[in-house]
């Protein structure tokens, strides 16, 4: 792209035989491109032989630009310079309030350290260069995540990670050095999710949006996230523990957590699946049935929460003989492998119990600590990323002659929207903070309440957020693609977390419930 144009030059090519056009300083040949111009060829001809920048820019991103500039662009403007500049895979948004307060230039953190800042710099450009290209693939095909990206993520420690920290990091290479197995935190954890969940690619690739795929989001492991951990706090078959976790953390076979009934979701005392036992005491004889289950399409292993004689017990299943999945469509793609089980006469080893019997209700539940500590990660930087989004179109679109961001009533509603995301990305940290300086066992007997409090006003705040953002954006806010294609995913979507893992109603009874059993009795 070595060749200069006078403006004089461009503007002689305005017929329908010769279409240029300049956008940002950059001079393209768009002739051969008005059959296949997704708007039709007439706005085309419209800006022949003009400078087109303000029209592109109040109807598309540069990640347009980026994809078709290699075959339309033929050179620049004489003695201009294009302002805009493509950034590198990993970079930090400059957009306002596009980024947690810690990233942002300027500002201090009390709990961040280097190791912090290394991690989320090597997650982010993993997940430019590799994620995104796949996520949005399957979440087009509805296929399921390759075992190319596992292995790929397996090896460079994302998996491990994702389970939070742990003996299972020690020894762990992650991401070429990022940060130390041993010295992983909470506040790691937090990273990780939040990089996975974030949906801002940069560099070669042009302004991308992970965001747009929920479904491969889900898709993306998050039930052996859910379920893993479970299997290394409460399997108490140590060589079968050692051994699962190392086929899944390597890899090699997937595993999801399976709870969720039709008759039982929220309310975990109302499942009827059934684990019997044998005459001879050594093996469950498992029937019934699993709904909504994440991952379940393509999973090895299900950690299944069962009813047995005195109780409610947690047990691992390998897929096998008896298991039968379904797949069930939902809102997102099929990406995520959501699945209805079926369970008649699958004979497991009582080897395979996690925790004891009759007693799987403390299993599940501390183990939703850490699934829920994830889900409200996720929607929050989710929720950061539309108001991203929504600051950019109020500065790019013009309305009546001036830009959206120069109506009062579009500041108030970006003020809410950030106000919303800044409090709950605070609160989320101070929560981390907490659980890096508390024991498992501690976690679950004082954070139970806090977490799921978090979970509720997060996926509230959601709620609202979508909401105001779909107003903003107007009719783009309501399709599938371009500009507001983030947006109506987001309020497609953001349901979904504010029903996994525990619905907000149940959530906030839960955070009031444990409150008023530390109540102290002097101030009755």
């Amino acid at each position: 792209m070595s060749k200069t144009f006078s403006r004089a030059e461009v503007a002689k090519h305005n017929t329908e035989d010769s279409v240029w056009c300049i956008i940002d300083h950059r001079v393209y040949d768009l002739t051969d491109f008005l059959d296949a111009h997704p708007g039709g060829s007439v706005v085309l001809n419209q800006v022949a032989g003009q400078d087109a920048t303000a029209e592109f820019y109040n109807l598309h991103r540069q990640e347009v630009l980026e994809k078709y500039r290699d075959e339309l662009c033929i050179g620049t403007v004489e003695g201009e310079t294009p302002e805009i500049a493509p950034r590198e895979p990993g970079s930090l948004s400059e957009v306002p309030y596009a980024e947690p307060l810690w990233l942002r230039p300027d500002f201090k953190n009390p709990y961040y350290k280097e190791s912090h800042r290394r991690l989320q710099r090597a997650v982010r450009e993993f997940t430019d260069r590799y994620i995104y290209p796949e996520a949005q693939e399957k979440e087009k095909d509805g296929t399921y995540i390759s075992q190319e990206l596992i292995d790929r993520m397996a090896e460079a420690g994302i998996l491990a990670m994702r389970l939070g920290p742990g003996k299972h990091l020690h020894g762990r290479k992650l991401l070429g050095g990022a940060v130390d197995g041993k010295e992983f935190d909470y506040l790691h954890d937090l990273i990780v999710s939040q990089e996975l969940s974030r949906a801002n690619a940069r560099g070669g690739f042009g302004l991308r949006h992970l965001l747009s795929w929920r479904g491969f989001s889900d898709g993306n492991m998050a039930g052996m996230a859910i379920s893993l951990t479970a299997v290394q706090q409460w399997l108490r078959n140590v060589p079968l523990r050692d051994q699962i976790t190392d086929e899944v953390l390597s890899g090699r076979k997937k595993m999801c957590l399976a709870i969720t009934e039709a008759f039982a979701g929220s309310d975990v005392a109302g499942l009827r699946t059934t684990a019997t036992k044998t005459p001879d005491g050594k093996h469950y004889i498992i029937n019934g049935t699993k709904k909504w289950i994440t991952n379940g399409m393509f999973a090895d292993y299900f950690v299944v929460g069962c009813r047995t004689e005195k109780g409610f017990s947690v047990i691992l299943v390998p897929r096998g003989e008896g298991v039968e999945t379904k797949l069930i469509k939902t809102s997102y793609s099929t990406a995520a492998g959501t699945a209805y089980i079926q369970f008649e006469n699958v004979k497991v080893p009582v080897e395979n119990l996690l925790g004891e019997e009759h007693k799987g209700f403390i299993v599940i539940m501390s183990n939703f600590n850490h699934e829920r500590f994830m889900m409200a990660c996720g929607t929050i930087r989710m929720a950061m990323t539309v108001v991203e989004e929504c600051m950019k179109w109020c500065n790019q679109r013009i309305v009546f002659g001036k830009k959206l961001i120069e109506q009062p009533v579009m500041r108030q509603k970006l003020a809410r929207m950030i106000s919303l995301c800044e409090s709950n990305q605070a609160w989320l940290e101070s929560i981390a903070y907490q659980m890096c300086n508390m024991t498992y066992k501690e976690q679950a007997t004082h954070l139970g309440g806090p977490i799921g409090l978090l979970k509720s006003h997060a996926t509230r705040a959601a709620q609202e957020i979508a909401e105001q953002a779909t107003n903003i954006f107007g009719g783009r806010g309501l399709t599938q693609t371009g500009m507001g294609k983030v947006i109506e995913m987001f309020h497609r979507t953001y349901k979904f977390d504010a029903i996994l893992g525990g619905t907000e109603e149940i959530l906030a009874d839960l955070g009031v419930r444990q409150a008023m059993k530390k109540f102290p009795k002097a101030m009755l």
